[in-house]
């Protein structure tokens, strides 16, 4: 008897999806890799820009540049730890105020030394940086393990306890009254050319370009297409070889740095640092200022951070200019500002879901942090991501077949032929 054939089943072509092929596009030596050149020169140009806008503004209005650029660090690095790893921290003000503690203190113990000028202040930075790095690390380390309001929560309970542990470490850290540094001027070959306002400004927006350039490498780079991945989908990142703990601790160590270094311009500016500086309703402000700027955007990010510093002396200068009490002037100035902010968010939300920059023209816009859900618009990523199209052709004639029978109708084979 005849071997029964068997007709194959067509096969489908495999085709990895998003998440696999963008996950293997990052890996190194990828061809998908965006380059970093043209954002080094962009950023170069903003931050040459920025400086030379220092000479056209009065003192004052420098003095609040550089607030706009100390904030803009730390909401920097807020964008991209919601933006891309989902991750709610509503203590970021709490990590701003690490920065300026350890600036402060290495600023001092400096002074003490005799050293002075750019050496303290570099070496001072790198010691914000360190001290907001190791609080952003054990954050991050909790992130790995806790979701959603819990995590919120422990991020929440280190602002508050923040005035306690000052007062409880008086001798450090001088209890309500702060740590006050020495006066940083104008070096000496800048003296004739600048005010110390400017002088201060012109630090702030290096910093700031300093470190938002720094995000921005990182979020377009490997790690971030990571980031992104544990964001949309923790489990399937997980079965791709993403370490989804050691994402979200990378992402807390660096927004937590950045904060740490918009903590340490603060201090510089202000020649101090206590815990009245950072309330938890600063640091309400700081996600406030993301969420109207444009949540998960940089340029966003800059935009709310103009807003949180700008608006309350418009909202000042206003109240000053009306004939009123000194009692009602002062109800209007503590709780004017937060029912205006409160406000503004619901406007803007409602208006622009995207923030204020989803408001402006298409060609002032960069290029913003993919939305929850969706895989990262990549060439090479999209291009593998399609199964490939294959054309139908004639299939050749043959003569018919004979017609089979069904497996019931045919003999069952004998002992003998079997």
């Amino acid at each position: 008897m005849s071997a029964r054939t068997q007709t194959p089943r067509p096969q489908t072509p495999r085709t990895a999806g998003p998440l696999t092929t963008s996950i293997r596009a990052a890996r190194p030596g990828a061809s998908a890799r965006r380059p970093t050149s043209r954002l080094l020169a962009t950023a170069l140009v903003l931050t040459l820009v920025a400086i030379g806008a220092t000479f056209l503004l009065d003192p004052y209005r420098n003095y609040q540049f550089a607030l706009i650029a100390a904030t803009f660090c730390a909401t920097a690095g807020l964008t991209l730890l919601i933006g891309l790893t989902g991750q709610l921290s509503l203590g970021h003000a709490a990590l701003m105020a690490a920065g300026g503690y350890g600036y402060a203190l290495a600023a001092n113990a400096l002074t003490d030394a005799g050293v002075d000028g750019v050496p303290r202040f570099v070496v001072s930075l790198a010691a914000a940086a360190a001290a907001s790095a190791l609080l952003g690390l054990l954050l991050g380390l909790a992130a790995a393990r806790l979701k959603g309001p819990y995590l919120s929560g422990v991020t929440l309970v280190l602002v508050i306890a923040l005035p306690a542990f000052t007062a409880v470490f008086s001798g450090v850290f001088r209890g309500d009254q702060g740590v006050q540094i020495a006066y940083d001027g104008v070096p000496p070959a800048l003296r004739t050319l600048i005010a110390v306002e400017q002088w201060q400004a012109w630090v702030a927006i290096l910093v700031a370009a300093a470190v938002v350039t720094w995000l921005a490498v990182l979020r377009n780079g490997p790690a971030g297409l990571r980031m992104r991945a544990v964001r949309d989908d923790e489990t399937s990142a997980r079965l791709q070889g993403v370490r989804a703990g050691r994402v979200k601790v990378l992402a807390f160590t660096a927004s937590s740095i950045a904060a740490g270094a918009g903590g340490a311009v603060l201090c510089f500016v202000t020649q101090s640092v206590s815990p009245g500086a950072y309330t938890l309703a600063f640091s309400l402000l700081l996600v406030v200022a993301v969420v109207i700027g444009g949540l998960g955007s940089l340029l966003g990010a800059f935009l709310g951070s103009i807003v949180i510093v700008l608006l309350p002396w418009v909202i000042q200068t206003a109240t000053g200019a009306l004939d009123l009490s000194a009692d009602a002037a002062q109800r209007l100035t503590g709780n004017l500002p937060v029912l205006v902010f409160g406000v503004l968010l619901i406007v803007v939300t409602a208006a622009w879901p995207g923030g204020i920059r989803a408001a402006l023209p298409k060609r002032l816009r960069t290029k913003r942090m993919p939305r929850r859900g969706a895989p990262p618009m990549q060439t090479s990523t999209v291009a593998a991501a399609e199964p490939a199209t294959v054309t139908p052709t004639a299939a050749p004639r043959h003569p018919d077949p004979e017609p089979r029978t069904s497996p019931a109708a045919e003999p069952i084979p004998t002992t003998t032929e079997r």
